[in-house]
């Protein structure tokens, strides 16, 4: 696992890397390369009782311009989740991929899909499964300096549990607030 997300992670750092060769502004490229990272409050749903964590993600995004008010935005985020328990902390590399449509100036909204693979945690992360599915809705504001600013809401809808031995029948999902701010390149 740890070689793919090395992987998968060298070659959107070569990609990001070959990006900067470019000098368009940011309101006329129709491809856009960028950063974010972010505070996140993060917990897990469905059958378990859990305390939310405060957490942190960091990571990268390019932004396809499909038209002036419809673009695709995928990114790759390494994000740390779990419950106010270090055993139940998980370490994920997640692939949101949103949708976002502007509603003016600089503002738009997000919604999508993400997908996630664990790459890192406390004890729980043997009694979970190593892949979560789930939906991003949110909000950003782009500034044309390339300063962006986001809010998102994720929810997980795959059920993690894999020993029933552990957590018997209980369903256990993901869910996270995010607040963040990046820069477009």
């Amino acid at each position: 696992m740890k070689k793919i997300t090395l992987t998968v992670l060298a070659v959107f750092a070569l990609t990001f890397a070959n990006a900067q060769d470019k000098k368009e502004s940011v309101t006329t490229k129709e491809i856009v390369f960028g950063v974010k990272a972010g505070y996140q409050n993060t917990n897990y749903a469905g059958d378990a009782e859990t305390d939310a964590a405060s957490n942190f993600y960091v990571g990268g995004l390019v932004d396809f311009h499909i038209s002036e008010k419809f673009h695709v935005q995928p990114e790759l985020l390494y994000s740390m989740e779990g419950a106010d328990n270090d055993e139940t902390n998980l370490d994920f590399i997640r692939i949101p991929v949103m949708a976002k449509f502007f509603v003016g100036e600089g503002f738009n909204l997000q919604a999508g899909p993400e997908f996630a693979f664990v790459a890192g945690g406390g004890a729980i992360k043997d009694s979970l499964k190593s892949m979560d599915f789930g939906l991003g809705l949110g909000a950003a504001y782009e500034m044309s300096s390339g300063l962006m600013f986001d809010a998102r809401y994720n929810l997980g809808l795959s059920d993690l549990n894999d020993d029933a031995v552990a957590f018997g029948d209980a369903k256990i999902t993901t869910t996270s607030f995010q607040i963040g701010l990046g820069y477009r390149f």
